[in-house]
């Protein structure tokens, strides 16, 4: 009996403690993706964050969600862009909530389109799908989206609407894994205008979506956002390359 109840107490503290870990986690991840948009749009800019964890361990997916940018009635993509998504793994053996379970962590709305200059360039959510090619895990994802600012400005007898857009794109960096912790850093700002605008269509799709990371997956509430614009509206679209390296300062 005393090993039977040494056991039960053991398995319940293990679960405790993957339990902890876990709601730390979705801190630690949200905290990364407001962290980004801190580093994005000054090159050169560097962040590490740190984590704890004795079950979980952050992953980097390169090159997996690709967003087209529509202009007007055009058929064909002005620019598209790729990026790759974060991760937290904690196995369902030490800690689950049930396959299918999906948790927005931030922002409440699902939209990859977020407007506002307090909006945010990434979306965190917890989801739970088994199986997986990569093996089963309850997950925190940080994915990066789109934040959306429009403005008027009248000089004279002129009037001109502005449509200004902010993309990261995480780009694989080193991973000697010498530390739990993510590095984050500024490389690289771009910006694509156009003028004459009356309409802007932006289509995400799922690169890797042969491997699970497809539309249900990342529980979008649309793949294709339409936005009708004054005509004679100017177009910037801004990105910018981050880096990511997982445990690199030791």
């Amino acid at each position: 009996m005393l090993l039977v109840t040494t056991t039960f107490a053991n398995n319940y503290l293990q679960q405790r403690i993957a339990e902890n870990e876990f709601d730390a986690a979705k801190q630690f991840m949200q905290t990364t993706g407001l962290q980004l948009d801190d580093v994005s749009w000054t090159i050169g800019r560097t962040q590490t964050i740190r984590y704890a964890s004795t079950f979980g361990q952050v992953n980097f997916e390169n090159e997996t969600l690709n967003y087209s940018i529509f202009v007007n009635d055009e058929t064909s993509a002005r620019a598209s862009f790729t990026t790759g998504v974060l991760f937290f793994n904690m196995p369902t053996n030490k800690y689950n909530l049930g396959n299918n379970y999906y948790q927005r962590v931030y922002p409440a709305n699902s939209s990859f389109l977020q407007a506002g200059t307090s909006a945010p360039v990434s979306s965190v959510f917890v989801i739970e799908v088994v199986p997986m090619n990569d093996g089963n895990y309850i997950r925190v994802v940080v994915a990066p989206s789109i934040r959306t600012l429009n403005s008027t400005i009248t000089m004279g007898n002129t009037t001109r609407n502005y449509y200004n857009f902010y993309l990261p794109l995480l780009r694989s960096g080193n991973h000697p894994r010498l530390s739990q912790s993510i590095t984050l850093q500024g490389t690289n700002v771009s910006a694509i205008t156009n003028q004459g605008i009356y309409k802007i269509k932006i289509e995400l799709s799922f690169l890797k979506s042969g491997q699970g990371f497809d539309e249900q997956f990342f529980g979008f509430e649309s793949h294709v956002e339409e936005i009708s614009v004054p005509a004679g509206s100017i177009l910037g679209f801004y990105t910018s390359e981050v880096k990511v390296s997982l445990g690199l300062q030791g």
